[in-house]
């Protein structure tokens, strides 16, 4: 799984154009390499590439041979710097009288070169069935408060483009503005965009206890990968698993301070870094944030069932962009559409937070890394009144805490 602190700490790590070609790499083989007559990428069920090392997951036909699969793939990838393959192999129900259908898999550590010996040493018939897994995902329930977080709020979108990280960045600023403690954890790996606007892009957080010490930004304990990363165009060209092991490394690996508040940025859409967010970290709520046009509003209502399906609760509902007013004229007008807002809200009886306008000012605020609450600008009211309210109702969704916890 992904561990930057370990990578950094023990060796160079690989530039983006050394990730993108070995990955590249990795994938010419798999699409080349057939099982039959079908290629055995289709048959992968997760792929993660770390440094030398590559795990599989897959489901292959039942008259397949994966000591052989894995042989011929380990003298496939060895060029392309692959020492090591990890495959966990399942293979499909027999005929019934067949045998047993229990699962295969490979073992945790082979090396690429010395899989000749491995494949001679199953041959024999010494293979292990591995029951199926039983173990139910964790809930929201059965996950611990962190010890020096009070409440940790998701701020989600059911798609991008409607304003939802710097509305994220706002909030945050307006509850400091209230009075209380306030850290952001930007989630969205793929597009961080939290250093920027908090005016921080150029610095990287420190290393103290192979812990991250979170960047202070305006008296808020921040972290993003965006933190991490070499410059603004370096591309997170990840896939699931690498991102979800990073987002949960941000957050474990970080030595938080005490906070009333961790607002946490997340990516637009219900993929990976939702499910592994509801799954491991103690959300107290999330709020959405939408626009009244029809299309985005569909989207939220989707972020809204999955939240409601992962026992998150929903604070409420943002409608960013509601009017605009001309510069010129004066005149307003309801550009997406009304009342999309106030529908969603009531149909899933949640309060509607707030409604903020579309304003060329809240941008242009945010590009200068100093975002309208900050800046105390026209703007910075409607998100002090958002703060508010999620301040009204925040305590009855707030989690146990285990104040035995010792990290």
């Amino acid at each position: 799984m992904f561990n930057f602190i370990k990578k950094r700490a023990a060796s160079k790590p690989e530039t983006p154009e050394q990730q993108a070609a070995l990955d590249s790499a990795v994938d010419r083989v798999l699409l080349g390499y057939h099982v039959g007559t079908t290629s055995i990428a289709t048959m992968v069920t997760g792929l993660e590439r770390t440094g030398d090392q590559l795990t599989l997951d897959l489901r292959l036909p039942q008259d397949s041979d994966p000591e052989t699969i894995q042989q011929e793939l380990g003298h496939l990838l060895h060029p392309h710097g692959i020492k090591a393959i990890h495959m966990n192999v399942r293979l499909p129900a027999p005929e019934k009288g067949a045998g047993s259908s229990l699962p295969k898999q490979m073992p945790k550590t082979t090396n690429a070169m010395d899989s000749q010996s491995q494949s001679s040493a199953n041959a024999n018939g010494n293979t292990n069935a591995e029951p199926p897994i039983t173990k139910p995902a964790p809930t929201q329930a059965s996950l611990t408060s962190h010890p020096r977080i009070r409440h940790i709020i998701v701020v989600a979108s059911g798609k991008g483009g409607v304003g939802k990280s710097t509305t994220t960045v706002n909030i945050a600023l307006a509850l400091q503005k209230l009075g209380n403690r306030v850290g952001v954890l930007d989630a969205d790996i793929y597009g961080p965009s939290m250093p920027t606007m908090l005016g921080v892009a150029s610095v990287k957080p420190e290393l103290e206890n192979e812990q991250f010490v979170p960047i202070n930004a305006h008296g808020m304990a921040m972290l993003s990968i965006g933190s991490l990363l070499d410059g603004d165009n370096t591309p997170v060209a990840w896939r699931g698993p690498k991102a979800t092991g990073a987002l949960m490394q941000l957050y474990n690996q970080t030595n938080w301070p005490q906070l009333d508040y961790l607002v946490i940025d997340m990516p637009p859409g219900t993929g990976d870094i939702q499910l592994t967010l509801a799954q491991r970290i103690p959300v107290t709520g999330a709020v959405i944030v939408t626009t009244p046009q029809h299309i985005a509003l569909l989207d939220a209502q989707k972020g809204i069932e999955m939240f409601n399906k992962t026992n998150i609760p929903v604070l409420g509902v943002v409608e960013n962009m509601a009017l605009h007013t001309c510069s010129n004229c004066n005149h307003t007008e309801a550009i997406f559409g009304t009342g999309g807002g106030e529908k969603i809200a009531e149909q899933y009886h949640v309060p509607l937070l707030g409604q903020l306008p579309l304003a060329s000012g809240i941008g242009a605020q945010v590009d200068k890394g100093e975002p309208s609450v900050l800046a105390d600008d026209e703007f910075a009211p409607y998100y002090l009144s958002i703060a508010k309210n999620i301040e009204t109702n925040i305590n009855k969704f707030a989690k146990p805490v285990d104040d035995k916890r010792i990290f």
